[in-house]
């Protein structure tokens, strides 16, 4: 029993240690799908311990935070998310995973559920901006894609989860498409007086 009492103390320190940017997840700098099992293991455990068990969802917020990250060269606290649900999900747990892959939280005010529904035929809708350069990143998560979900969570373990996740072809989880970026507003010229 103290095995396993030090076991969770260590992995609440490694996860708060990793929230607050002190230590970095050993990244391998490719696709999430790819990740070695050590880091694997990682994340299932961040995912687990933010959402109180590791589910098929929490996988799939990762893989979408993961990938947003990399495509926009974003560091810690540079990401700014808003997540979109629908009437259909049990819970936003999408937005757990992002949360964890991303580093963005409700406590640095980078990350909100939206009150506004994700769309039609949407199980979820995911926007990130990179504050730095203004790049927004739009993911949606269709809704025919929630039946396969939920079987995954038949899995019996978070592992076993992760991996069934990745195994699905981005093209039939998720479409991206970056926004266009906010032209700059050019400056009034200011009236001189004669």
């Amino acid at each position: 029993m103290v095995r396993s009492g030090r076991i969770a103390t260590i992995g609440v320190l490694a996860a708060a240690l990793l929230a607050a940017g002190l230590v970095a997840t050993p990244a391998h700098d490719g696709p999430i799908e790819q990740t070695p099992p050590d880091e694997r293991d990682l994340w299932v455990s961040l995912g687990a311990r933010i959402h109180g068990g590791f589910g098929s969802l929490i996988a799939v917020g990762i893989r979408i935070g993961d990938d947003a990250r990399q495509k926009l060269g974003a560091a810690p606290r540079e990401l700014d998310v808003t997540y979109f649900t629908s009437p259909e999900a049990p819970c936003p747990c999408v937005v757990d995973g992002v949360m964890v892959a991303t580093r963005a939280s409700p406590g640095q005010a980078s990350l909100r559920v939206a009150d506004a529904p994700a769309g039609a035929g949407l199980f979820g809708r995911v926007t990130i901006r990179h504050k730095p350069s203004g790049r927004v990143l739009e993911y949606a998560v269709p809704a025919a894609i929630w039946p396969r979900l939920r079987d995954i969570n038949k899995e019996p373990t978070g592992t076993a989860r992760w991996n069934a996740v990745m195994a699905i072809p981005a093209a039939e989880l998720m479409t991206v498409r970056e926004e266009p970026v906010a032209a700059a507003q050019p400056a009034k010229p200011q009236e001189t007086k004669p």
